[in-house]
Order: structure tokens, then sequence, then C-alpha cells
């Protein structure tokens, strides 16, 4: 296995691997930085209470069957190992080695490719604009809205403090689904987020679960939303009434507890900010705060999936006590979530990566016209059905207005 410096290529968004440009990528992306993999090294599906466990052991015994040249360095080079996990332990996650890794962090660029043919050809690709039609049919609106009047009142009578209740729609398409399309859609409308694409789960996420670098650890929780109106000074005042809301800041202190509380056994120190900032998307604002630590110095120091094992899920995608929320899903939710809520990223050879949740997504079925998309909203004391289904149906934007340009 080589890493070699790249001194031209295109954007990582239309790179292709010249043996498989049709073939579908793996991918995480946010503006012009990230990683593209092509081709299938080996692959596992895991699931269980074990799962976070059972993909170390794979990830690290493959990496002993590597003889590495890396001449890049740093964080994302070498060896990857593309994840996408489940968000119930109960249904199958995926891991992913591809053959070859595309990865761009500022003005670097690098190759990564397995093998010992030379370093591979790379194209540009920009998929075609092909006209197809999508029909809709899922969640029904007064069915969802009963669902979450009843967590409201399990909330009230004091039962659980916090779920996130979701909901999803299931588009037939006219055409193939091309998911590079779809992806590079999604790059396009929403730059600020993580575009990523795993064996069909594809999205835009603005959520970063846990990133590892050096010992360093970051998480940004959003939790409270609003939706967008387009009018630059009438947001400025929805954002502002957003950071007041006693409704959404108790949601979001909810979340950013998780995720400290989650974190603190294996890390010496930790900040999170006591006030939160607003996160403007191209359709929603969010409640976010970065919660960072320092991993604990010690002889077997953690690694990011230790943090995976502790921090998913969160009260972001889950509700507060974790146990019960669960549990209130479960019973009230009515369909499992596939990997929609779950962790998705890569991981590299020094077990620092990027993870983030998979929202703003949706799986494509194996013959490329079926879609399932999802949107969860986080349901507390002072929640209201009309609400929350409003802001439902903006989560679902990002998908909806990829596939309508598709």
């Amino acid at each position: 296995m080589r890493s070699e410096v790249l001194t031209d290529a295109p954007p990582l968004i239309d790179v292709s691997w010249q043996a498989g440009p049709e073939s579908e990528p793996l991918a995480w992306i946010k503006g012009e930085e990230g990683l593209i993999g092509f081709g299938e090294y080996a692959r596992i599906q895991v699931q269980g209470r074990d799962r976070f466990a059972r993909a170390r052991d794979w990830w690290q015994s493959k990496l002993r069957d590597f003889e590495i040249h890396n001449n890049v360095h740093g964080s994302g080079t070498g060896p990857i190992l593309f994840a996408s996990f489940s968000f119930d332990e109960k249904e199958p996650s995926y891991l992913v080695i591809p053959r070859v890794v595309v990865g761009r962090r500022g003005e670097k660029r690098w190759i990564t490719w397995i093998g010992d043919e030379g370093e591979p050809a790379l194209e540009h690709l920009d998929p075609r604009v092909t006209p197809i039609e999508i029909e809709w049919k899922g969640s029904n609106g007064d069915l969802w809205r009963s669902r979450v009047a009843e967590l409201i009142n399990r909330i009230r009578g004091g039962s659980v403090e916090k779920v996130v209740l979701a909901r999803s729609l299931d588009g037939s398409a006219s055409k193939p689904l091309s998911s590079r399309r779809i992806l590079k859609l999604l790059h396009q409308q929403y730059p600020t987020t993580w575009s990523f694409l795993h064996t069909g789960l594809i999205g835009a996420t603005p959520e970063l679960l846990v990133r590892l670098s050096k010992s360093m650890i970051t998480s940004r929780v959003l939790a409270g939303t609003i939706k967008r109106t387009g009018d630059d000074e009438r947001d400025l005042s929805l954002a502002a009434s957003l950071a007041r809301s006693s409704k959404d800041l108790e949601e979001h202190e909810y979340a950013v507890r998780s995720v400290a509380d989650a974190i603190s056994p294996i890390c010496s120190s930790i900040n999170a900010p006591e006030s939160p900032f607003v996160l403007h998307l191209a359709n929603v604002m969010h409640l976010a705060t970065d919660v960072t630590g320092v991993l604990n110095d010690s002889a077997n120091p953690p690694d990011i999936l230790d943090a995976l094992e502790r921090l998913h899920p969160s009260a972001a995608v889950c509700g507060t006590p974790r146990d019960k929320a669960q549990a209130a899903i479960e019973e009230v939710e009515g369909s499992m979530r596939g990997r929609y809520a779950g962790p998705v990223g890569w991981i590299d050879i020094r077990m620092d990566g990027e993870i983030g949740i998979a929202l703003r997504c949706g799986q494509i079925d194996e013959s490329k016209r079926q879609i399932r998309i999802y949107a969860g909203c986080g349901i507390v004391a002072g929640s209201d059905p009309d609400d929350e289904y409003a802001e439902s149906e903006a989560k679902l934007l990002p998908m909806r207005s990829a596939l309508a340009a598709h």
C-alpha cells in the first residue's frame, strides 16, 4: 500500500478512478476537503452489542496484512476504513476498505492505493442530469403528530425527559438513481455540511459526532431547530428567537450534557461552552455547541471507536435518559431506522478519524429505483405536534430537493 502526494487532480466531488468511473464510490466531503474511495479491497458486516469492538478487531487485523509506504503523512493518509453503523445494534453495520482513496486537506492532496501496480489514473467525472420523477409515499402526518402527542404526555408524566422521534418517506423513481449525481447536488446545495455516501446511504449531515486527531476530541452538538425563510432580516430575527427559546434551549442542554458525560471518563479535560451558537444552514438554523476534550494519556489510550461506543446514541438522536428514550422509540416510532441517525465516516491507521451522524439522508436500495429518506425531531415537554411536523418537513428538504433536481 502506498500514499503519494497528488500535484493535480479534479475536485474531490468530481474525481473518478479510471478503472471504474461508473461504480459507486465511498465519500466523506465538506467543502473542498475530505476523502473519496473507489473499489473494494475488503468489507464486513457487524451487529450486536460488541459491534464497535468487532470493528476495531477486524480493522486492526487487516492493517497487519499491509506493507505501508506513506510519503504524505498526517490524518487521513495511508489505509482508510469507511464505516457506517446502524442506529440500533440489532441491525447490520457495514465496514469497507476501498482499493483507492483520494484525499484533500487545505492545499495538500494525496492518493492511496492497495497493490503493486503504479499510481492509479484519475479522471474528471461530472454526472449528467437525467430528469427523474419520484413518487412519494410514507409517513402519515396525522399519525406522526399523534405519536408526538403521546411522547409529550409521557415526558410531562415524568417517565422520560426527551425523546427523538423519526419519520420516513419512501420514494419510487422512474429511472435508476445516480448516487454520484445526488451526492454532487447535496454538496453544492449544502456546502457547510459533511456530504457522505456509503453502500447506498447518502446524505448531507450538519452534525459531527466525533473527530479525533492527535488525542484532541471534538463533537458538534445540534439540537433546537427553526426553518429559514430566505429573507435575511427575517432570518436574523428568527435566529435571535431560537437562541432565546426555552423549549429549544432545554432540548439543546440535554444533548450537550449527554456528550460531555459520555466522553468525560476517557478525557483528562473537557470544554463545553455554557451558551450555544446559531448555525445557519441553507434551509434551517440550529442551536450548536462544539464540545472538545483531550484524551487520557495512558499506556493503552482510548481511540475513536472507544468514543463512538460511549457517544452513540447521543441525546441529539435518541433522548434522555438514554435507556428510557430508546425504549420509548421502540414502542412509539413504528419502524426500524436502519443506518439513519447512526455513525458514519472514516477511520485511519492511527485510529483517528471523523464520524458524523447520518442525518438529512436516504437509503437507496439495490435496484436503484427505491429510496427511503428520514427526518427526526427532539420531543420535550414544551413541544407542539404541529411545530414538530413542520420541523421534520424542513429536515426532509435537503434530500427531496436534491432528488427533484436529479
